[in-house]
């Protein structure tokens, strides 16, 4: 009885050491995956600004843009560069656990060596089966025979599983330190790829500086340049502002509504909550490319004394790309710049509008139901710093939301 409380006793601490293990292997191969996922959607993202960047022209009308354009590079490379950290840091944990397991099972396999081979010896000791008949004879009752031939099995049946678990850790063992090899080996490439990181950096940094110089230089210019493209940025929010607000006068004197909102029909309304339950699953508004300017109010990147407002994500893509609809919906209405003559497209989606503004060829009218991920225009390159934009905005009614609660991150 004792040998087989032993036994249980035994299976039940395995299975716990086993359960922890798992549930502790199974967090940091969570967290790490994540942060895999993480700097490959950073380097992803470095080489796309790099692609994209290298056709910005290089004279002194494009001194400020090139100064963002590296101030860009250098935040993401940083994100990645402590993204790595993590991950190295991840990984030195995984190892340190391999370790600590290695050694563990390294001392359970002494363990059940030791038992297995005085088990081998006390075996060949009582393996005459007269001795075992003996044995057996010998008992003072039945009760005490039958204890006697239930030990004897156990014994056996401990023995054989005793061996099972040496031939199984033995495998373990070799899986853990071929992985340990291969988490050492990642290590290894990771910290490779951080001192690159870091050196380009370095190299960015010393052009980042030059620029500044510049900057400084004729800083009163610059800042004037600024200004008068935040007033036509305002300018065209409040043209967007007051043609949705006229649109919502017009549909509530329909229904008879005094409101700030826009009146919904039932399919309307089905639309909208169709539209908020996609809500941090919308796709970006261009195939390739990343966001140069988020929505909000803060102190411009390079001169702070400015501060710089946007009611939308900036887009910096490919040229000839196309601006694609973000959700199913109609298009409510087409802005056309006076001067430049680049269009705007509101597409509504029941009380929420999108618009995809700095577009050349429209691909849509007004009136056209549009599916989501829908091509509404190509978007156009601006020939002085040769970069390709799209502005895009959420509205809801005439009230700018932020897109980063809404399109998939």
């Amino acid at each position: 009885m004792y040998l087989l409380k032993q036994m249980k006793s035994y299976k039940f601490s395995i299975f716990s050491i086993t359960l922890l293990l798992l549930v502790s292997f199974s967090s940091l191969a969570q967290d790490k995956k994540q942060l895999q996922e993480k700097r490959e959607k950073l380097q992803k993202e470095i080489k796309q600004i790099n692609l994209l960047l290298s056709k910005t022209k290089k004279d002194e009308k494009n001194v400020l843009s090139r100064l963002g354009d590296i101030n860009k590079k250098i935040e993401v490379r940083q994100h990645l560069i402590n993204t790595i950290n993590k991950e190295s840091s991840a990984l030195s944990n995984e190892i340190n656990v391999n370790k600590k397991k290695i050694s563990s099972l390294n001392k359970q396999l002494k363990s059940l060596k030791r038992e297995h081979a005085n088990m081998v010896v006390q075996t060949y000791k009582t393996k005459n089966k007269q001795n075992s008949l003996l044995f057996l004879l010998s008992s003072e009752s039945f009760t005490q025979a039958y204890k006697r031939m239930q030990y004897m099995r156990q014994f056996t049946d401990h023995r054989k599983k005793q061996a099972k678990k040496i031939a199984i850790k033995k495998e373990l063992l070799v899986v853990l330190n071929d992985s340990l090899k291969v988490k050492k080996k990642t290590k290894d490439l990771l910290i490779a790829a951080k001192i690159k990181e870091r050196k380009n950096v370095d190299s960015e940094r010393v052009v980042q500086q030059e620029l500044l110089n510049k900057v400084k230089k004729k800083e009163k210019k610059y800042i004037s340049q600024i200004k008068k493209k935040q007033k036509a940025e305002r300018n065209f929010e409040k043209q967007l502002t007051d043609l949705i607000s006229g649109i919502i006068v017009k549909s509530n004197k329909k229904t008879g509504r005094k409101s700030k909102t826009l009146s919904l029909t039932p399919e309307a309304k089905k639309l909208a909550s169709s539209f908020i339950a996609s809500k941090g699953n919308l796709p970006h508004p261009v195939i390739k490319g990343y966001v140069s300017r988020y929505f909000g109010e803060r102190p411009h990147e390079i001169l702070k004394k400015i501060k710089v407002k946007s009611i939308g994500w900036h887009f910096i893509t490919e040229e000839n790309a196309k601006a694609r609809s973000v959700f199913k919906g109609t298009v409510f209405a087409i802005m056309v710049d006076r001067k430049t003559k680049l269009k705007t497209i509101l597409l509504q989606h029941g009380n929420y509008i999108t618009t995809y503004k700095n577009l050349t060829t429209l691909l849509v009218k007004k009136g056209d139901k549009v599916t989501a991920k829908q091509n509404l225009g190509i978007i156009h390159t601006d020939q002085t710093t040769g970069k390709t934009k799209l502005a895009f905005s959420l509205m809801k009614n005439a009230v700018p939301q932020n897109p980063s609660g809404w399109l998939t991150k």
